[in-house]
């Protein structure tokens, strides 16, 4: 009888992995477990079978580790076997499978997706990267509360521990390339330069009015990249002075800054230049029934005639759909709002997954690119995630010629399911479903429950 790992990691390789035969093959995926140390016995929830199980965890909408194991278990029925649909050895490899494997795969795959782009469908022949944070939450055990402390407005045990993260995405393809998550009180500035080592010569990278200082400019121009950035509100702004481009544009010299900032080495803050060269736009942004909406970038893209006002407006326009919109998806789609863990180790690793999986998820969406004319904005993620879910069992369980023809219909699917033209959408942050009467805790569900029994 066939081991029954060998079995499952089969069916994996033929169903939820099908997407990235090519970008993660098995060799990758050993390597990396190698390379951190992983050291399992030949037992059924092997490195491998556990990271693609916990992909399709993430994947469905009922995320318990109960219906993970039994969509396991139904495969290995089919070849005549019937393991326990106890959870305790799924639950056990999660907790045994090393932190690195997942954090490495999120930046390799994003990484593998962006090279495949072709270099005309970049921006001025640039890849563009967008950053942007938001908190996530996760279940309130004491473990997670004392890595992950809850929010200080909140009384002890009425609330949930919560986390910062900063995420890198591309602007072409949507893959998310770099992330941090930390203590909630650390600032997403010091988050967000943490990871601009990772930028490449010649990206460009775009942010909203928080980073748009010198600091940030200059680490960036550090590592030969450029910054597109929106211009803190509390920089004044003179286009009398300096180079003039154009009306509402002008080349200006900033000066380095004298308080070295608290995350920086003073060796790191003298390594930034004394003064550095900066361009000023402002950009017109119109939207049909509203009035214009004029706002001001900085940016150290200074060759006027190759990136224009009207480039940069344009580029400026993406900065919504790529940041915002994408990190909706991971959090919302995907359903990583609140995690469902009761270690900070368990949260970093299911967290690390949610973001594998919505590379997995763009890999499919660029794959339909071509077949879409490349309008990659109007491919709907939540109906790439519906397609592929549907056709795991079958694609397993299929053969090869079957299988073929499956993942070409996901593809053509995905292609034909676009989403709504609708330029410049803008939504009221409201809300229309009215919540249940019940009272806010106040007070540890201990207490209540005390007072109930009472």
């Amino acid at each position: 009888m066939p081991n029954r790992s060998d079995i499952l990691k089969q069916r994996l390789f033929d169903s939820v992995a099908r997407p990235w035969q090519i970008l993660l093959p098995e060799s990758t995926l050993n390597a990396i477990v190698e390379e951190e140390g992983v050291r399992y016995r030949n037992r059924l929830y092997t490195p491998i079978v556990t990271i693609w199980a916990m992909l399709y965890q993430v994947l469905c909408d009922d995320k318990s580790l109960k219906n993970t194991v039994k969509w396991l278990r139904k495969w290995l029925v089919v070849d005549g076997q019937a393991p326990s649909s106890d959870t305790g050895g799924y639950s056990k490899a999660r907790s045994r499978l090393a932190e690195g494997v997942l954090k490495r795969l999120v930046p390799k795959s994003g990484r593998a997706l962006e090279e495949q782009v072709d270099e005309e469908h970049l921006w001025c022949g640039r890849h563009v990267k967008v950053f942007d944070g938001s908190t996530i939450l996760m279940s309130d055990t004491e473990d997670n509360q004392k890595e992950y402390p809850q929010h200080g407005n909140q009384k002890k045990g009425c609330g949930f521990p919560i986390a910062r993260i900063v995420v890198f995405f591309s602007l072409v393809t949507g893959a998310l390339l770099h992330e941090r998550i930390a203590h909630c009180k650390t600032s997403e500035t010091e988050m967000s330069r943490s990871l601009y080592p990772y930028l490449e010569p010649k990206d460009v990278a775009m942010a909203d009015q928080l980073h748009g200082s010198y600091v940030d400019l200059a680490l960036i121009q550090q590592q030969q990249a450029d910054g597109m950035i929106r211009k803190h509100h509390a920089r004044k702004t003179d286009f009398r002075t300096g180079k003039k481009n154009g009306i509402g544009d002008h080349q200006v010299e900033w000066s380095k800054p004298t308080r070295c900032p608290k995350h920086m080495s003073k060796e790191e803050f003298d390594a930034l230049p004394d003064r550095m060269m900066v361009r000023e736009v402002s950009l017109r942004l119109t939207r049909k029934g509203w009035r214009d909406q004029y706002i001001i970038v900085v940016t150290t893209l200074l060759d006027a005639e190759r990136y224009s006002a009207q480039a940069l407006t344009e580029l400026y326009g993406y900065r919504w759909r790529a940041a915002e919109v994408n990190l909706r998806h991971v959090k919302t789609t995907l359903k990583m709002e609140m995690i469902n863990a009761k270690t900070p180790a368990m949260v970093r690793k299911v967290f690390w997954s949610h973001l594998l999986c919505y590379n997995l998820l763009r890999t499919i969406m660029e794959q339909a690119a071509p077949l879409a004319e490349y309008q990659r904005s109007r491919l709907s993620l939540q109906g790439t995630r519906q397609g592929f879910r549907q056709i795991l069992t079958h694609l397993c369980l299929a053969q090869p010629h079957q299988q073929e023809r499956l993942y070409d219909d996901l593809l053509n699917e995905t292609a034909t399911d676009r989403l709504p033209n609708r330029p410049n959408r803008s939504e009221p942050r409201v809300r229309k479903q009215r919540h249940k009467s019940f009272p806010l805790m106040q007070q540890p569900r201990s207490v209540l429950k005390a007072k109930l029994a009472a």
